[in-house]
């Protein structure tokens, strides 16, 4: 396989655009010059837009993982509460990251069933007294979209902190930072921003810095951020490359336009959903009225008469990538992606090879359905 002419469709890292891969090549600068200072104030001013907030936003060199970390380290000491939503994987590490610092109630839905979560128990949970409660999004194990909303209406009920893995919907998806009451969010770098991994960013409200720890994470400690930010600086020695990557990247949002790169998103995952049900896959996760299914990825079935193997293989040796499911549902589901820079094109070979495989294996009798569907949406 020829790693090159491989179509990454996977829930991140995404495919780079070439314009970005360019912007990586420059030459190093020194990240105390005003050059630095220039790029980096102008990240955070877009990051501001795409995040629809007014709040604080830092860049840190350091995968969306380490942001999930910075925002619960700097709020959740040892005495403290963390209500943990999980209904997939990521809600998952949260709750680990926050027994790390303090104390954490987890609120599960069975992720392993594709469960969408119960608000009841997560008012239960925050009635019962939080600092916090913490929230992913957009939850791409299980392909789901979760309530954020709701989730923050509860925290302001409650006088709870509002934390939110953003991570695989900010720059795809509609968020809403502000108007949710969302404290402190993150993204990563190699999601629905289109950039390299490795860099994420997070945002802090006026209420989460009133609420700081007195000993928070010393490489991810928010208020050395502030300070440095201050001065259009980071106060720890930045991945120069991946902040000339992120700056390009966001450069291509802003010339598209954040509304129309949402609205993308959602017609590639419609595409998607539509051509999965010409092919009578069936999606995984369960809705209720509260969820819905992402509009970053899409999480399925792996139909009758095929394994992971052959269906994720097979598209492998057609030069598309997918995922496969994770933990416990390794085997069960497979996963597109439909986020960042990908184009129609990508989405309509993505579909097109699925289909192939299927019919080589005997799930789909005859070609063609599944593009036509796609296509209906697409064009």
């Amino acid at each position: 396989m020829n790693l090159e002419d491989t179509l990454l469709m996977i829930p991140g890292p995404v495919p780079v655009a070439p314009r970005i891969l360019r912007a990586m090549s420059k030459p190093i600068i020194g990240h105390r010059g005003s050059e630095f200072g220039k790029m980096y104030a102008e990240c955070r001013e877009t990051l501001q837009e795409v995040f629809a907030t007014k709040n604080d936003i830092f860049i840190i060199s350091g995968s969306g993982s380490c942001a999930m970390e910075a925002a619960v380290g700097n709020i959740i000491g040892e005495k403290d509460t963390l209500v943990a939503i999980e209904n997939g994987k990521f809600g998952e590490r949260f709750r680990e990251i926050g027994g790390r610092y303090g104390n954490v109630k987890s609120v599960k839905s069975d992720w392993t069933k594709g469960e969408p979560i119960d608000l009841e128990k997560v008012e239960t949970a925050l009635a019962e007294g939080a600092k916090a409660v913490s929230l992913v999004h957009n939850e791409t194990s299980v392909g789901i979209k979760n309530p954020a909303s709701e989730v923050g209406k509860l925290a302001k009920k409650y006088g709870a902190l509002f934390i939110m893995d953003g991570v695989t919907s900010i720059g795809g998806d509609d968020v809403q930072v502000d108007k949710w009451g969302v404290d402190l969010a993150v993204v990563g770098s190699q999601k629905c921003l289109g950039a390299p991994p490795g860099a994420s960013a997070i945002s802090v409200s006026e209420k989460a810095w009133g609420s700081m720890v007195a000993k928070p994470p010393y490489y991810m400690d928010l208020k050395s951020y502030k300070k440095s930010a201050d001065k259009d600086q980071t106060p720890y020695t930045p991945a120069v490359p991946l902040f000339f990557a992120m700056h390009e990247a966001l450069l291509i949002i802003k010339e598209e336009g954040v509304q129309a790169r949402i609205k993308r998103h959602e017609m590639y995952a419609n595409a998607v959903r539509a051509a999965a049900d010409g092919m009578n896959i069936e999606m995984f996760p369960q809705l209720n009225k509260h969820s819905k299914y992402s509009n970053t990825v899409s999480a399925m079935k792996i139909p009758a008469g095929i394994d992971d193997g052959k269906l994720r293989g097979g598209m492998k040796e057609l030069g598309i990538q997918v995922s496969g499911g994770q933990g416990s549902l390794s085997g069960k589901i497979f996963r597109i992606g439909t986020m960042g820079n990908v184009s129609k094109r990508d989405i309509l070979s993505t579909i097109e090879a699925l289909e192939l495989v299927l019919h080589k294996n005997g799930v789909v009798k005859k070609i063609g359905a599944g593009i036509e569907a796609a296509s209906n949406i697409l064009m």
